[in-house]
């Protein structure tokens, strides 16, 4: 019964592999008002990279601290225009601190979010941003969806598939210098999950003198790459809730993994 439910299921995503703008909300929110509007195929989510608005700084000082605000209403403002959803991460300023925060938002103008657990500690964001401690578990059309950020993929205990979820979509600032651990890393992922695995990288270089070259992919619940691209463009994938179920019912792989406690 399940796999006859499932078999029409599908959801389709726009990943957007754009340069950012250093520092600079205002005109990073201008670059993707145009390439939002410049989709024209039916998407149910659109995602956007780590820090889209501002790069990722170490620098939260140098951003209005209402700027984080500001994006949001602007992300609220696009989905209800497109009827499309949104993913991606800003600086966000709340109680005193700043976080690396995550925001889904529907086109009804339902907003959820989820704050970087994995700071990475390499560039010092754990002494400039506030860690999260929650994970974030979407259901959006039918599909159960866990978003996550950046330096978060080199933790698999975080992502282990305990909720039964059928896709990880990661949103990144990963350099250059360590693209081959993330190309590797999201395929690991989506294989010993056995849920499809998105990740939407940048391109280009940063105030700091990083480069970045992309590798936005996506994933299938065998390891098998849907989409891929070093480029500045827009990929589509789309995902179906027909090769989850057939694929989990025929290789039970979930049904043997480990139960543990996070602490």
């Amino acid at each position: 019964m399940f796999l006859l439910q499932a078999m029409n299921q599908k959801l389709k995503l726009a990943l957007i592999q754009s340069h950012l703008i250093w520092e600079d909300p205002e005109a990073n929110r201008k670059l993707f008002d145009g390439k939002i509007g410049a989709i024209s195929e039916d998407v149910d989510i659109i995602v956007l990279p780590e820090m889209f608005s501002t790069g990722f700084t170490m620098n939260p000082e140098h951003i209005n601290a209402d700027e984080g605000r500001k994006t949001l209403t602007w992300m609220r403002n696009l989905a209800q225009q497109k009827h499309t959803a949104l993913i991606g991460s800003i600086i966000f300023y709340e109680d005193g601190k700043n976080h690396n925060r995550l925001f889904f938002v529907d086109p009804d103008g339902k907003v959820e979010h989820y704050d970087k657990k994995h700071s990475f500690t390499l560039a010092g964001e754990d002494k400039v941003f506030k860690a999260g401690k929650s994970k974030l578990i979407l259901e959006y059309k039918e599909f159960k969806l866990f978003p996550l950020i950046c330096y978060d993929l080199r933790f698999p205990v975080w992502a282990r598939n305990i909720e039964n979820y059928d896709a990880l979509i990661y949103v990144a600032n990963w350099p250059k210098a360590r693209i081959q651990a993330w190309d590797t890393l999201l395929k690991a992922r989506a294989i010993e999950n056995m849920a499809y695995c998105v990740g939407v990288n940048r391109i280009g270089s940063d105030g700091m003198g990083y480069e970045y070259s992309g590798h936005s992919a996506a994933y299938d619940v065998l390891g098998d790459q849907l989409a891929y691209s070093e480029d500045e463009e827009i990929l589509y994938v789309t995902l179906n809730k027909e090769h989850i179920a057939s694929n989990r019912e025929k290789l039970r792989f979930l049904e043997d993994r480990d139960h543990f406690t996070l602490k």
